[in-house]
């Protein structure tokens, strides 16, 4: 049998690393799903005995974050093009980065899962149409886009040719609306994003673990919930093993 040249190999991005890969993962984990500060987290890492300075954190997530949730969006994109068609919730809301005032642009499905998150400088016709068609071409066609009555979405549709799709409605939207809490919280702790592409790398990692991790436990039993949790911290115990 032959063997692979060694320029062909894939080397583990953790090969230079003198920290044990599970407590990266850990760390990436605790810094993204709840709302700490690198310091916070510098602490409760000494608790368990793990000795990382909060700048050491800081370095784990901005190099490993994109990569676990790449992994994750990989792992379930079948599934999310087969059943997520159905109903698109978008919305947007203003994040300061810097002190200016910026957009966050979010569709989900008609289950709460995360599709995309797209940061813009305008809330205008054009970012709605750059966000659309940067989802339509990740996901596909919706049958239905649940928006608010802002008149961007409008504009933007009409010239995908979706206008028929677009349903608007006082009530209609409250699921992406409700989306943005765990992002707010999670947005105080860190207090300020400094650049734009921080906010963008922020919000499509943290989009990713929330939907692996988010188990709408007010829908299932005890018991059921159980076992979903425990297989998603499985999952995420074999990010990046190989």
């Amino acid at each position: 049998m032959l063997s692979k040249p060694s320029h062909m190999i894939k080397q583990s991005p953790f090969k230079y690393f003198k920290t044990r890969l599970e407590v990266i993962r850990l760390a990436v984990m605790l810094y993204i799903r709840f709302p700490l500060s690198l310091r916070n987290l510098e602490d409760l890492l000494l608790e368990r005995r793990i000795d990382a300075s909060h700048e050491a954190v800081r370095y784990w997530w901005n190099r490993f974050g994109p990569m676990f949730a790449a992994e994750i969006r990989r792992r379930r994109v079948q599934q999310l093009r087969a059943s997520s068609k159905w109903k698109w919730h978008v919305d947007e809301f203003f994040v300061k980065v810097n002190g200016k005032r910026h957009y966050l642009w979010r569709a989900v499905d008609h289950e709460g899962e995360v599709l995309d998150a797209v940061v813009t400088k305008c809330r205008n016709k054009a970012a709605a149409l750059k966000f659309l068609k940067k989802l339509m071409k990740r996901r596909g066609k919706a049958e239905n886009v649940v928006t608010d009555r802002f008149a961007s979405y409008r504009a933007a549709l009409r010239e995908l040719g979706a206008t028929e799709k677009q349903q608007t409605g006082r009530w209609l939207n409250y699921r992406v609306e409700n989306s943005h809490l765990p992002f707010r919280r999670r947005e105080r702790a860190v207090q300020c994003f400094r650049r734009m592409r921080s906010l963008q790398k922020f919000a499509s990692v943290f989009s990713s673990v929330d939907n692996h991790f988010n188990q709408e436990r007010s829908l299932a039993s005890r018991e059921t919930f159980k076992l979903t949790r425990n297989a998603a911290f499985a999952e995420w115990r074999g990010l990046c093993a190989t």
